[in-house]
């Protein structure tokens, strides 16, 4: 299916514009690394985050001549060459002036790295360390309205199931603690991450799944933003609210 970008509508596949609001509809293709469906006009995949770009190929020899810094080392200086002495007549007084030393150059030896990677500057790990401290800090989270009690969704599976404790598939959110959990299946919906993005969809729940009370038929998935109101069953008796943390 294909998801609206305007109204969040869940469009047929092939479909080219939006059923619902009528907004076109971007073509989608699959991933050639690991089969994900992306955009046409997508550069990188948002499941494995290859690079779907074709890797372009300079046409002229000289194009990018001058982007590679090459290593010059300095010409070595000649040395300067020593003055001549001039010649005393011998004496008893005279003594021969002594010898000017010639001047010595140095020349800056030249700096070979050979099978080494540098270290990046200081500046720039720190700038990694930073973004990935962001990249953590965007850790989803459902916070229970009849009791305010915040539960974090697990970071490590792309898939968060929710529902009770049962043999068939156990719930990564367990509901069964919360006041009038007996409306929720065991089974009741699951919380898909793809990319940066949370999908909630409705697989097959007795008394159905509501995103800011409206009923979200089996099948079809919607796309969290902070603030969705999400009820597990009718009544809005075991609501939450998802953030972004």
């Amino acid at each position: 299916m294909i998801v609206c970008p305007n109204c969040n509508y869940q469009n047929p596949e092939g479909a080219t514009q939006c059923e619902a609001c009528y907004t076109p509809l971007p073509s989608m293709t699959s991933c050639p690394h690991c089969g994900a469906t992306v955009q046409t006009d997508a550069a990188f995949c948002g499941q494995c985050g290859s690079n779907l770009q074709p890797a372009s190929t300079p046409t002229n020899p000289g194009e990018n001549e001058g982007l590679i810094p090459t290593l010059v080392t300095p010409p070595d200086e000649p040395l300067a060459e020593p003055q001549p002495q001039p010649v005393l007549s011998s004496g008893p007084n005279l003594e021969k002036s002594p010898a000017v030393p010639a001047a010595t150059v140095t020349t800056p030896p030249a700096v070979v790295t050979v099978g080494t990677v540098a270290e990046p500057p200081a500046n720039i790990a720190q700038g990694f360390q930073a973004a990935a401290t962001q990249l953590q800090r965007q850790a989803a989270k459902l916070i229970h309205v009849q009791t305010n009690a915040t539960v974090e969704l697990p970071q490590n599976v792309s898939v968060i199931h929710l529902g009770k404790p049962n043999d068939l598939v156990p719930p990564d959110v367990d509901v069964s603690g919360f006041p009038n959990s007996e409306i929720v299946s065991r089974t009741h919906a699951d919380i898909r991450m793809e990319g940066d993005a949370y999908y909630i969809e409705d697989v097959g729940s007795s008394n159905g799944t509501y995103i800011n009370n409206i009923s979200l038929p089996k099948g079809n998935r919607h796309r969290l933003r902070p603030g969705d109101r999400i009820s597990l069953g009718k009544g809005d008796l075991v609501s939450f609210i998802f953030q972004l943390s």
